[in-house]
């Protein structure tokens, strides 16, 4: 079967992607740079991936940004981290309410300042009528928190007598995950050349393709990611697909839209 855009256009596509986006203090150190310079610089590869997603018609993306273990980092990176976290819902979201992205944070942010809890939810607020891309940012988050937090809800309604025990199914639990009413995930992707997933989206992720590329994040690029949903076609459609023919379908889209 010879595969072009339109063909390919044809195929499952995955509709949702996340990413552990790992890799930048060790860029930063390659280039005798802190490793806060290569955090700033991974800002620049979440702008492209967003893009990417956008173009190629993926309808959520979630991008693991700060896990509940990053507390342990050094102070001056977790600051550096968070003042990043607030410039991008400063600068950016603008930016992504223009081009129609809804954005969610997912996570505790119980632990972060007052006044990022504050951006976040204007974030929500000013996005959450958009009908393009979803882009979860997780933050504060870790897997196993996510489903304590959900069986916890659940443990409440059945303290109240709302609900039976017998009625917690995997349908229930997964209602009051974090994310809820999105797109089952698909395609998992981690960048720096770990093989795990360091507790994200451990419900979510049952079903979902893993891929592994020891690219950084600072250099993940249209070209990587392209390989990474080519890499996906090909497990799901069982024949070959290359990252120049995925290419090939996001310039088309490109031109269409």
């Amino acid at each position: 079967m010879v595969l072009n855009a339109e063909t390919i256009s044809q195929q499952s596509l995955p509709k949702h992607v996340a990413i552990i986006m790992d890799g930048n203090g060790r860029w930063a150190q390659s280039r005798n740079r802190p490793r806060t310079y290569g955090h700033k610089k991974g800002v620049d590869s979440v702008r492209n991936a967003v893009q990417f997603c956008s173009n190629l018609g993926i309808e959520s993306l979630t991008l693991f940004a700060f896990s509940s273990e990053n507390w342990r980092r050094p102070e001056d990176e977790v600051s550096t981290l968070m003042e990043l976290f607030l410039l991008v819902l400063t600068k950016e979201v603008k930016k992504l309410h223009k081009n129609n992205v809804k954005l969610t944070v997912i996570g505790d942010l119980s632990r972060f300042p007052a006044s990022l809890q504050e951006r976040v939810n204007a974030a929500h607020q000013l996005t959450s009528e958009n009908t393009g891309l979803q882009l979860n940012v997780a933050a504060n988050y870790g897997g196993r928190w996510d489903i304590t937090q959900a069986a916890q809800k659940l443990a409440l309604q059945v303290a109240e007598g709302t609900l039976a025990p017998e009625q917690i199914t995997e349908e229930e639990i997964s209602k009051h995950l974090t994310m809820a009413n999105q797109s089952e995930l698909d395609l998992l992707i981690r960048t720096g050349g770990d093989y795990r997933i360091s507790n994200f989206l451990l419900w979510q992720a049952a079903y979902a393709e893993l891929y592994f590329t020891d690219t950084l994040w600072p250099d993940f690029n249209e070209e990587v990611f392209s390989e990474a949903i080519a890499c996906y076609v090909s497990r799901e459609r069982r024949f070959g697909c290359t990252g120049d023919q995925i290419k090939q379908l996001l310039a088309a889209s490109k031109t269409t839209s």
